[in-house]
Parts: structure tokens; sequence; C-alpha cells
């Protein structure tokens, strides 16, 4: 069994913001695969279907970004698996708009809700596919404004594209 979770921030506000790049690739996958992400689960809004031999569980926190730990831990505990088999979808900003970078486990680098992931499991070996979102901040935009800003038009179109592209590096941790 497998654990996919996408970061964001719950609300109709943040749809199509930068920060919510992890339940954006989540919705594409859920409707690539034919599954819904409906189902309450403790601090979560869950859905599960088979990909490969893989029984996998995606998670979307409803904690916010800079909580997402605690979602993550129930999430973990319930399910009873390692560290390993559970994967962080995220934003990075410091990575150039969509180029994708799966990593086995490290820092949580700029990102708040990857610290706090860190933080609450005790733990850096976490899996995660970082998706980039940078690239482009206006020098005169402090992070948090670029953060919770939208998608332009020109991005929106070239994000099915780059979800496919993180659709094949998900692969590697599904070993599929």
């Amino acid at each position: 069994m497998k654990i996919i979770v996408g970061l964001g921030n719950p609300g109709s506000e943040y749809e199509n913001t930068r920060h919510n790049i992890g339940f954006m690739f989540l919705d594409f996958l859920a409707n690539r695969h034919s599954f819904s992400i409906n189902k309450k689960f403790k601090s979560s809004i869950i859905g599960e279907t088979i990909l490969g031999n893989n029984k996998i569980v995606f998670a979307k926190p409803q904690t916010y970004m800079n909580l997402s730990g605690k979602a993550v831990v129930e999430l973990k505990n319930w399910y009873k698996v390692d560290d390993k088999d559970i994967l962080i979808v995220y934003d990075d900003m410091d990575i150039q708009f969509g180029d994708t970078r799966f990593k086995e486990k490290g820092s949580g680098g700029t990102h708040n809700g990857m610290k706090n992931i860190i933080q609450m499991l005790s733990s850096n070996d976490v899996p995660r596919l970082k998706i980039g979102t940078g690239g482009i901040k206006p020098d005169t935009q402090d992070t948090i404004t670029f953060v919770l800003s939208k998608f332009t038009k020109d991005e929106m179109n070239k994000i099915e594209e780059i979800f496919y592209n993180a659709e094949e590096k998900i692969k590697i941790f599904l070993d599929i």
C-alpha cells in the first residue's frame, strides 16, 4: 500500500493557485484513472484506487499548508505504512515553472508544508515530487503573495503537459 499526498489549501479562494498544485495534480490523476477523492478522513479528503499492483490512498490535507504534517501522521498511523511509502506532491518556487523533480528524501527546503511534515514525522526519509512554480516571481513581489497567486492563462494551458510528466515520475515511487 502507498499513500500519495497532494499539498494545498482548502477553500475555493485557493483554487488554481501555485500553492495548490499538489491538489490539482491529484485531481488530474483522479480524472485520468476514474476514481474520486471525496471521502472525509480525519484531517484529509481521500480517495483510493489500484495502480499497477499497488493499492493507493490519495489524500488532500485540509489543515492548510503549513500544518500538513498533522494529516500525514494521521494517514501513516491509520494505514500503518513506512515513511518511504508516502509520497508528498507539492509546489516548489525554487524550481523553474513546469520542471518536476522526484527525490526519495531530503530537507523541506523553503517549503513550510514540507518542513512541517518532516518535523511531525521526525524524519526526512519521505519521498517527494516537487512541481516547479518558480522562475517568474517579480523581484518586488513577496513570497506569500506569489505562492497564493493564480496561474496565468498561459501557465494553465501548460499544466496538463506538466502533470503527464509528473505522472511518469510517480511511477518511480510506485515501482511500475
